[in-house]
């Protein structure tokens, strides 16, 4: 069975995309206000917190995988992963003033994040079931 995504490496990948999280927050709070109109704004707060929410939530499934691994474990943490990367990054260089057609991209991180959520309930569903 391949290992293309193991528990440790999510586990720092949720590390590394929450402390970068709180930094785009506070980035955000204290040096891109009026600096960049309010929508704006709004857009990289939305991309902060999704960013920071999604660490934590890939942070819970490798600590999960590490004590029951399996399959769509490591689906979810991959998932989770490229929806951060993907939907806040382009919301991100959105807010900055990217070409509006960034825009077309956060709805492929949007899914990923979906897709990540639902290996989660299967990978809950499929222990009950066992269980």
């Amino acid at each position: 069975m391949t290992k293309w995504m193991d528990p440790r490496l999510g586990a720092a990948l949720a590390g590394l995309l929450g402390v970068l999280g709180v930094a785009a927050g506070a980035f955000g709070a204290h040096s891109l206000r009026g600096a960049i109109d309010a929508r704006s704004l709004e857009i990289w707060g939305t991309a902060a917190s999704y960013q920071q929410l999604h660490a934590v939530a890939l942070l819970a499934v490798a600590v999960w995988a590490t004590r029951e691994p399996g399959p769509f474990k490591r689906a979810a943490m991959l998932l989770f992963t490229i929806g951060v990367l993907f939907f806040s990054g382009s919301l991100y260089a959105l807010a900055l003033g990217g070409p509006r057609t960034l825009g077309a991209v956060a709805p492929i991180g949007g899914l990923s994040m979906m897709g990540a959520w639902l290996c989660v309930a299967i990978a809950g569903l499929r222990r009950q079931a066992r269980a």
